[in-house]
C-alpha cells in the first residue's frame, strides 16, 4: 500500500482539484486508487443527506469501491476551522480514528490520496493539527501552492514546517487559482522549494485537461 498526503499553502488554493487530478492520473496509469478526506467542513445537503462536495469529488475520481465513512469519517456543516466545527457539534476529532479508516482504504487499493483540511497547521482538536495527522499517517506530502500574491512566503513557511514535523515533501503543485498568477512566482518556487514540481494547473481547465500536466514520474510512478 502507498499514497500521499495533499496539503495546501492556505484554504481555497485548490487541494481538492489537485487531488482529483492526481487520482485521475493514477487511475489512467492503471493503479487502483482511492481518495480520502478525513475531515470536511462546510458540508451541504445532497439528496437529503449531509455530504461534502470535496469528499464526493475524490470518491468519483477513484476506481476503488469504498464506504463513504472511510472516505470521509468526520463531516461538519459549519464552514470553519475543523476544531471549531467539531466543538459546535460536540464531537472530538481523533487521529487514531482517521488511521483506522485509512487502513481500510489502504487494504483495498494501491494508492490512497489523502486530502487535508485547510492549511498545514490548522487545528483538528485542542492539541493536534493537520501536521500531526499527516505525520501519524506516515505519508509523503504533496504541497498545493495557490499562485497569488503571498504564495512564495506561504509556500516556503509551509515547506519549513513540513520538514520540522518530520514529514517528507515529495512534490508540489502550482495552481493558478485566480487566473492571474504574478510574474516570476513559478521561477521563484522552482528555485526555492526543495522538491520537484508535480504539475502546473492552469486556471479554468477541466480535470481531464489538467491530468495531462501531472508528471507522475517525479513520484516514481
Amino acid at each position: 500500500m502507498s499514497g500521499y498526503f495533499v496539503t495546501g499553502t492556505d484554504t481555497g488554493v485548490g487541494k481538492t482539484f489537485a487531488s482529483t487530478v492526481l487520482l485521475t492520473a493514477l487511475v489512467r496509469k492503471g493503479y487502483r486508487a482511492v481518495g480520502m478526506k478525513p475531515i470536511a467542513t462546510g458540508a451541504t445537503m445532497m439528496q437529503e443527506v449531509l455530504r461534502s462536495a470535496d469528499a464526493e469529488a475524490l470518491r468519483v475520481a477513484g476506481n476503488v469501491a469504498a464506504d463513504s465513512v472511510d472516505v470521509n469519517p468526520y463531516l461538519f456543516a459549519a464552514a470553519t476551522a475543523p476544531h471549531l466545527a467539531a466543538r459546535a457539534e460536540n464531537v472530538e476529532i481523533r487521529i487514531d480514528t482517521v488511521l483506522d479508516h485509512y487502513g481500510r482504504l489502504a487494504a483495498s487499493s494501491e494508492q490512497v490520496i489523502v486530502e487535508g483540511v485547510g492549511g498545514w497547521l490548522v487545528p483538528v482538536n485542542e492539541n493536534e493539527t493537520t501536521a500531526d495527522m499527516a505525520r501519524a499517517l506516515d505519508l509523503p506530502v504533496i504541497l498545493v501552492v495557490g499562485l497569488r500574491l503571498g504564495a512564495i512566503n506561504h509556500a516556503l513557511l509551509t515547506v519549513e514546517s513540513i520538514v520540522k514535523h518530520g514529514c517528507r515533501l515529495a512534490a508540489w503543485v502550482a495552481n493558478d487559482v485566480e487566473g492571474c498568477a504574478p510574474g516570476g512566482y513559478l521561477e521563484a518556487l522552482h528555485e526555492r522549494v526543495p522538491a520537484p514540481c508535480l504539475g502546473i494547473l492552469a486556471h479554468g481547465v477541466t480535470v481531464s485537461e489538467a491530468t495531462k500536466s501531472m508528471n507522475l514520474r517525479v513520484l516514481g510512478l
